[in-house]
């Protein structure tokens, strides 16, 4: 009977992690400033990046997949989520805002 208990909360707290790896990422908001296609580059002025822990400012940022560049144009608002990723900060989601 306690190793079917035991079994049964290991599968539950399997799910809750799941769950959570699976939650919606943090987005911050700013304006696009400039894109530059040809090196897979886009330059955000930004509110703060709570995930980073990072003051808003005007940066240059790495995006995932360049499709990411056609969803915006400069002087869009928008919401993204950036990571760093091997050093750099990357751009891996992105949609104007409402």
């Amino acid at each position: 009977m306690k190793l079917q208990q035991l079994a049964s909360a290991l599968i539950m707290a399997l799910a809750f992690g799941a769950n959570l790896a699976m939650a919606d990422p943090v987005m911050s908001e700013g304006v696009i400033r400039k894109i530059d296609k040809s090196i897979k580059k886009i330059t955000i002025k930004h509110g703060e990046i709570k995930n980073l822990d990072m003051p808003g400012m005007t940066m240059v940022f790495q995006v995932k997949d360049e499709a990411l560049l056609n969803k915006v144009k400069p002087g869009d608002a928008v919401k993204f989520h950036v990571e760093k990723q091997d050093g750099a900060l990357v751009v891996t989601e992105i949609k104007p805002a409402p």
